[in-house]
């Protein structure tokens, strides 16, 4: 029976590299110790190194201690391989912005990409529908009415807006969208009061047939949609389809091709139309490119990214575009009123940017939907044309003599 060793006795002996082993192998570590107590049929040895201590027992003291330096070679190796685990690990740390900034500048430019493609799809579609005119352009119109009405429910249905009041049932979502769909259609044949009236009974309708008790919030959500989203856009008919007075003076219409209508095609809800929509395009464009070449000050808190240098340099685009349009359209006759329209177009369109801004902040979403890659919902690109198509209406109907011609 071996004799038994107590630790306690065993005295630290600092260790020798020749002792141990006549081979050269690698240096002790700093913090590495050797217990050892030497007998004439055992060696017993203790390794104290960091975290992990190896115990090693053999009759020939030369291999057990042999042993001991190859398990602290094994720890040493350990220890190198960690450390160049970490500088790899800070060297990714170090180069993962930059991986990301790259990344950034990539999606930017593809969503840019995107957005140039489907804006110039969407403007050759617009421009042909809106030149066609008649049933056309109010089916065409109609068929953006549903899908902003259907994207506007969604919103009010959402968590952030939803968390403070009652949203409308889904079937009245419904119902609302198909009535504001069928609103520009009914504004062309019989008049814009008779679908006001018969859309806002239907919907009185159906939220008093619902199931539990109607609220109030209820009813002004679904009303407030009603006239957002099916009674302004229809002014757009009225305003294209409604002024039917020939523009006289315009150099386009005569030389307009008689298959196509001849000259008396170009009206001035044509010129009007066109006029409008081309303001509104300008007014986007400088007012985003001001906004990043001066932009400072900001607009107002529902839309952080507008400033009011970017505001008045829209506002000096859709003026001068309008005055130029003008001259070219030989309509209106008076420069003052091409300026005022230029007014009437830019706070239209800003506004009408705000209302939309103000609805998806209350929702807590960046777009109203992702139907257009690259540019978000339906609501998100005609928030400019909803309030603008009124003001040119009545302006040009009750204000301009003789319609400006």
């Amino acid at each position: 029976m071996a004799p038994l060793v107590r630790i306690e006795a065993i005295k630290p002996v600092p260790p020798s590299l020749a002792a141990l082993c006549a081979c050269p192998c690698r240096p002790f570590a700093g913090n590495a110790l050797v217990l050892a107590r030497p007998s004439s049929k055992f060696n017993l040895g203790l390794l104290l190194h960091g975290p992990k201590s190896v115990v090693r027992m053999r009759l020939r003291g030369v291999s057990g201690r042999r042993r001991i330096v190859a398990a602290m070679a094994r720890t040493e190796q350990d220890r190198v391989g960690e450390s160049d685990a970490h500088q790899e690990v800070d060297e990714g740390h170090q180069s993962s912005p930059r991986g990301e900034t790259d990344m950034e500048t990539q999606q930017k430019a593809s969503q840019l990409r995107k957005r140039i493609v489907f804006g110039l799809g969407i403007g050759i579609s617009v421009g042909g529908v809106v030149l066609a005119g008649g049933w056309v352009f109010t089916v065409a119109l109609a068929s953006t009415v549903f899908a902003g009405s259907r994207e506007y429910f969604e919103l009010v249905r959402s968590r952030g807006i939803a968390a403070g009041m009652t949203p409308p049932p889904r079937y009245v979502s419904r119902v609302c969208s198909v009535i504001c769909a069928l609103m520009p259609i009914l504004t062309l044949y019989f008049g814009l009061d008779v679908s006001v009236t018969s859309a806002a009974f239907l919907v009185a309708i159906a939220l008093l047939l619902q199931r539990g008790n109607p609220r109030f919030s209820q009813l002004s959500s679904t009303i407030f949609g009603l006239f957002y989203c099916g009674y302004l856009p229809c002014f757009w008919v009225k305003l294209r389809c409604g002024l039917a007075a020939p523009a006289l003076h315009t150099r386009i219409g005569a030389a307009w091709p008689i298959l196509l209508g001849g000259q008396a095609h170009w009206t001035v809800g044509l010129v009007a139309a066109l006029m409008s929509i081309s303001s509104i395009i300008a007014a986007d464009t400088y007012a985003f490119l001001g906004g990043k070449a001066f932009g400072r000050t900001p607009l107002t808190s529902i839309s952080p990214k507008k400033t009011w240098e970017g505001t008045v340099v829209g506002l000096g685009g859709c003026i001068a575009t309008s005055v130029i349009l003008s001259r070219i359209f030989c309509w209106p006759s008076s420069l003052l009123s091409a300026i005022a329209l230029g007014f009437l177009n830019f706070f239209g369109s800003v506004f009408g940017d705000l209302t939309e801004s103000m609805i998806k902040r209350d929702a807590g979403v960046k777009d109203s939907g992702s139907l257009i890659p690259g540019h978000g919902g339906i609501l998100d690109r005609v928030d400019s044309y909803i309030f603008t198509g009124a003001l040119m209406y009545s302006f040009v109907k009750t204000i301009l003599p003789l319609y400006g011609v």
